[in-house]
């Protein structure tokens, strides 16, 4: 039986691709300089939000952290749905373009709000029903739109190598965190002093989504393959159906019909049933079987990814209440403080490439780094609850306002958190998809951060009611000097810990 798994790729006019000019380092590098503009939009606007709707639209900062809480958790979901359309129906450059586009739109519709005072409320008062809408249209096209394009992209990027060369791919990777790195540097510098960011970011986007078109003649496209999860679901109903089939029928269709060579899953053994249907293939049970895999993976870094979100939430509310001045003119922004961080990171890339040359990027390694991101979380939400309690007690028993830079420990650590999770995931999930799932096995790390999102929206509630029940709700009220922000620092601390311990009890079983 011809494989399945055999990576087929074409030009944008659908001809075959000629080596050397399509694919390779050149075409790649597009997705990075692409990438760079578009984290610095995002990272921008979701910088600026929890301002942005506890200033203009008036909501109180309980309602603002989950509002951004909630919109960028669904960014990264939707990453399922773009990954899905780009595996299944349209080329990955297709869906990039298809998906950037809506992004802009979104872009547009908050512009247009933010400049009409028509469509904001007025004094204190809460939006209106229409001003609610036109908040929530233009937001979540934001939403839906950055979703669809980061799987795409960096799937992508993947696109321009032959499977062969993981070294290229490793280092693609590498360089487009360097890439993105670099606009999240930009967005909380320089654009962190803009007024009109919903401005500039269009602009921005749009020329992102130009660079990207011009480089259509350069890239090797792969064709989508059919739906994925409706081979995983016939793979399911297969095996239940003959699930009472011989186990040596199976063997004897396992020997007759493999035709990859590169397997290496070996459990889940009931799915090996399936194949007694003539119409399922071994690479189909294969393609089940390998997903399937991923998954304890990507279950075990969502509590970490509830951990970052204090840097776009509380941390920020910290920040306002904390002395921000460097001199008696100029005052700090928070989101500048990522700027530090940043820095260090963007150095530790280059020194990774020059001096892990001869290291193996193994799939091993990427889940030692993934593991290495759990951990620098851990310790980040204890220094963050320590650094809290030092904030309130000298505002509220001596009326001093400590510097804001305190606040670098838990930026610092989580920032790195972050981005060893993240890429470790990323390049992890795209090394050990199938071939015909590259943009919906990337997007799960994007997904991972979504769940820890609501899921912070869910701790921040449940702390509330079950606090408020005992007396005092640790994260009620608008004044953090009255709230307990360092006690819900230090169950996030113990939740990830204890996350910490499942993810390793999964890695060691890959």
């Amino acid at each position: 039986m011809e494989n399945e798994m055999e990576e087929k790729f074409e030009d944008w006019r659908g001809r075959e691709t000629i080596p050397g000019k399509h694919g390779g380092i050149r075409a790649a590098s597009i997705a990075c300089v692409v990438g760079l503009l578009e984290n610095m939009v995002s990272i921008a606007i979701g910088n600026n939000m929890v301002l942005y709707f506890m200033e203009s639209m008036h909501y109180s900062p309980a309602e603002a952290a989950n509002m951004v809480t909630n919109f960028i958790g669904t960014s990264h979901l939707v990453t399922l749905f773009g990954g899905f359309v780009a595996d299944s129906f349209f080329t990955r450059s297709t869906t990039f373009i298809i998906f950037c586009s809506i992004d802009i739109l979104g872009l547009i519709v908050l512009t247009l709000q933010a400049h009409n005072p028509n469509l904001q409320p007025e004094g204190n008062k809460t939006p209106s029903t229409l001003q609610s809408m036109i908040l929530i249209t233009g937001l979540y096209a934001i939403s839906f739109g950055t979703g669809g394009t980061r799987p795409t992209l960096l799937a992508h990027g993947g696109d321009q190598f032959d499977s062969g060369h993981q070294t290229l791919i490793s280092k693609l990777f590498s360089w487009y965190y360097f890439a993105i790195c670099i606009g999240w540097l930009m967005a909380v510098t320089v654009m962190a002093w803009i007024k009109n960011i919903f401005d500039i970011s269009i602009v921005l986007l749009a020329v992102a989504l130009c660079i990207f078109v011009l480089g259509l003649p350069f890239y090797r496209l792969k064709r989508p393959s059919g739906s994925p999860l409706t081979r995983i679901a016939n793979v399911f109903i297969s095996a239940a159906r003959y699930r009472n089939g011989s186990i040596l029928d199976v063997e004897m269709l396992q020997s007759l019909t493999s035709t990859d060579n590169n397997i290496h899953h070996h459990k889940l053994k009931c799915l090996d049933k399936a194949l007694l249907n003539k119409n399922i293939s071994r690479t189909q049970v294969e393609e089940t079987r390998t997903f399937l895999g991923l998954l304890p993976i990507f279950l075990s870094t969502i509590v970490m990814n509830s951990c970052v979100a204090q840097l776009l939430t509380f941390t920020v509310q910290q920040g306002m209440t904390m002395n921000r001045k460097i001199s008696p003119s100029f005052e700090i922004p928070v989101p500048s403080l990522n700027a530090i961080t940043i820095i260090f990171i963007l150095a530790s890339i280059p020194l990774y490439e020059l001096f892990g040359k001869n290291i193996n990027r193994t799939s091993s390694f990427s889940l030692k780094r993934i593991g290495l991101g759990l951990t620098l979380s851990s310790i980040s939400m204890a220094v963050a609850a320590i650094v809290e309690a030092n904030r309130k007690h000298e505002a509220v028993q001596n009326g001093f306002r400590i510097s804001v830079f305190w606040l670098l420990f838990q930026y610092t650590m989580l920032s790195f958190a972050d981005i060893l999770t993240l890429g470790g995931m990323q390049e992890f999930f795209y090394r050990e998809a199938p071939t015909s799932m590259k943009s919906m096995s990337v997007a799960l790390s994007w997904c991972s951060i979504a769940m820890g999102f609501f899921l912070s929206s869910f701790l921040v509630e449940i702390t509330n009611a079950v606090t408020g029940k005992l007396g005092h709700q640790w994260l009620g009220g608008e004044d953090l000097n009255k709230s307990r922000l360092d006690m819900f620092y230090v169950l996030l601390c113990v939740l990830n810990t204890l996350n910490l311990l499942n993810y390793i009890f999964w890695a060691k079983r890959y």
